[in-house]
């Protein structure tokens, strides 16, 4: 017994029939998932005195969090990378020990507005 649209000649025998399965709809809801999975972003900042009661800072690494599973961060000359249990982990790697070249470490997280497409340029 045969069952009814499984053939391989049929180009629809997977696709349900609530489903809309042009090209276009297929890259949105790819899209669509590459949003709702991604990672959160976040830079490592380091700061410091360059006077009294005058701070600068810089961008000393960037992570990746996931919702599940360690957490990735890189720093900007990409020479190290860390995989950490926790973001608030990589502070330690960044902040100095104290004294006269204090350096304190924080977090600044980007938000979660995310557009995704297959053209680098529409992304960006």
């Amino acid at each position: 017994m045969e069952t009814p649209n499984a053939s391989p000649s049929n180009p629809d025998h997977l696709t349900p029939p609530w489903a809309d399965a042009s090209p276009e709809a297929f890259d949105k809801e790819l899209c669509d998932l590459v949003v709702a999975v991604a990672p959160r972003i976040f830079a490592v900042v380091q700061e410091y005195e360059v006077g009294p009661g005058v701070k600068d800072g810089c961008v000393a690494a960037w992570g990746m969090a996931f919702d599940d599973g360690p957490v990735r961060v890189t720093t900007v000359d990409g020479d190290r990378q860390f995989v950490l249990n926790t973001p608030e982990r990589a502070l330690r790697w960044f902040a100095g020990r104290g004294g006269e070249d204090a350096v304190s470490a924080r977090l600044v997280w980007l938000g979660r507005t995310v557009v995704a497409d297959f053209e680098h340029a529409e992304a960006a």
